[in-house]
């Protein structure tokens, strides 16, 4: 498509952008709103289930549908996937249980997965990497501009209206989305020559599923299972022997899905495992910051979307700046390493909080981690894109895809785990060392029955029905009520933070990685020929 005129091309990108958006304000509105869902559907010990299967099918969606519409083109599944979408949030909206919405939630991502991979294509089958990194920080930008907007729409949904309504308000820029896609995308023709390669789809997913669900499932807690059990030994046997097979199948069919010679790249490898290593350690901070905001700090969605707003700000500026600047000067190796510093620093001061942590520090602390993802986020993506031959831009984004996907969802399973294990070690160890001087057991039914309710972490993420009870009690028993309550806030603030300490480490992984990253001039003007 590089032969469109300039008119037509931008054309097309407001439709792309607009897309892009519906499936990032649909994103981002989640992660504010979810302590509040999570409080009147139930289910706290499936918090992470609820982001984790998007992440999963989105994973899944947006591999297989790189090789597919390098054959047939990107307009089809633009289409297809924006149509998946709204399917998963219009029944998401109406789901009545945790199960349901975790269900509902793994079609949305999968639609997601096809918007996301096809999107980023498309720029490439656009425009040549020099100007195609002016359009990478735009488009990262509108991921900004959906952080800004998202956590605040969806903290005032959930204080003010049903919580359904953060699923169903952006429906009608799908429609739009929809129609622009359609009118003014070029219709594509199919690749002679070029076939589906199905066994291979149907074993990367049999790959990645396992996987996933095995470092989501295995842990302490409810719902867990040992790392020992049949169950996850079991789950981790089907990874290996279906990517076995999955290894097999790509070293011999004609079209495979993810082309194992483009490993031997160094740039497309070194720029992939940045890519995993740098979302496992943002979605970290992305998922648990609001439950630390109103589990710990006991504000409200509102308030914790204004919290998370200037990290937001800061990512959209330098995300830009970042852009423009490789667009510019066709160098992205040392920007994409500073950014990743800045990040890991970020996320490392996060570890350091605790229940009386001023909130100014801890929105300073988004700031650094805002400016450090908004200077990396741009770059390898581009990188991956700039280091193939233009026939396998489409493979080549979707495997960029995959790893920042697979990053996001591995990191948050992990994350998941060790906090679960860590707030039941925290819980039992608070209550060993104080809890029968501090909290005596009480003759009061309704003290019992109070301080009953806030231990279960989950109901911290429903503050007003915590101000209800406290107010509820005398003075004398409103006395022990707030030592409990400091207790498992204590335990729900070393539980939090020790994820951000695991994103941070893997943060640190990649910062080393991106040392490594070969730098080759990006291309320009005509030349299309294959880099490095």
């Amino acid at each position: 498509m590089t032969h469109l005129t300039d008119k037509k091309k931008l054309t097309i990108m407001i439709a792309i952008i607009t897309a892009l958006f519906f499936a990032a304000i649909n994103q981002t509105i989640i992660g504010i709103a979810m302590p509040r869902i999570i409080a009147k559907l139930g289910g706290v010990d499936y918090y992470s289930w609820a982001i984790t299967i998007y992440l999963l099918t989105s994973t899944v969606a947006s591999i297989l549908v790189g090789k597919i519409s390098d054959i047939y083109g990107r307009r089809t599944f633009l289409l297809l996937g924006i149509g998946v979408f709204s399917l998963g949030a219009i029944l998401s909206g109406f789901a009545t249980d945790i199960i349901q919405l975790i269900s509902f939630r793994a079609i949305q991502g999968a639609g997601a997965g096809i918007i996301m991979s096809t999107v980023f294509t498309a720029v490439g089958d656009l425009y040549e990497p020099r100007e195609r990194a002016k359009w990478s920080g735009v488009l990262s930008a509108v991921f900004g501009i959906s952080s800004v907007a998202g956590p605040l729409l969806g903290g005032y949904i959930v204080d003010h209206l049903d919580w359904r309504w953060v699923f169903w308000t952006f429906l009608p820029l799908g429609v739009i989305a929809f129609m622009l896609i359609f009118i003014n995308f070029p219709k594509g023709t199919k690749r002679e020559g070029e076939s589906i390669d199905y066994w291979g789809s149907l074993f990367l997913t049999s790959t990645i599923v396992p996987l996933l669900l095995a470092l989501s499932l295995a842990g302490e807690g409810p719902n867990k299972y040992a790392w020992g059990s049949w169950q996850i030994l079991g789950l981790f046997a089907v990874t290996i022997i279906a990517l076995l097979i999955f290894i097999w199948i790509q070293m011999r069919v004609k079209s495979p899905v993810l082309p194992l010679g483009l490993f031997k790249n160094s740039i497309f490898t070194v720029s992939n495992l940045v890519s995993f290593f740098l979302n496992a350690g943002m979605m970290g901070a992305i998922i648990y910051v609001p439950l630390f905001l109103q589990g710990v700090k006991g504000i409200s969605p509102t308030h914790s979307g204004y919290a998370a707003m200037p990290m937001s700000i800061a990512m959209l500026v330098t995300s830009a700046l970042s852009g423009q600047f490789i667009s510019k000067t066709g160098k992205y190796k040392k920007m994409g390493i500073i950014g990743l510093m800045v990040m890991t620093i970020g996320i490392s001061c996060l570890y350091f909080m605790t229940p009386t942590t001023p909130i100014y520090l801890l929105i300073l602390y988004l700031i650094v981690l805002g400016l450090g993802l908004g200077t990396a986020m741009p770059v390898f993506t581009l990188t991956v894109q700039n280091a193939v031959a233009p026939h396998q831009i489409g493979v080549a984004t979707a495997s960029s895809q995959l790893f920042r996907n697979l990053g996001g969802t591995i990191g948050i399973a992990v994350m998941g785990s060790i906090m679960s294990t860590s707030i039941a070690k925290k819980m039992t160890e608070l209550a060993g060392a104080h809890g029968q001087q501090t909290i005596p057991v009480s003759t009061d039914p309704a003290l019992a029955e109070k301080l009953a309710l806030i231990n279960n972490p989950q109901n911290l993420l429903d503050q007003p029905k915590i101000e209800a009870a406290l107010k509820s009690l005398s003075p004398e028993s409103q006395v022990l009520f707030t030592k409990m309550l400091d207790t498992v806030q204590e335990a729900l603030s070393y539980s939090i933070t020790t994820t951000f300490l695991v994103g941070a480490i893997m943060a640190a992984i990649a910062v080393v990685l991106a040392c490594f990253l070969k730098e080759i001039p990006l291309r320009s003007g005509k030349n299309m020929e294959k880099s490095g």
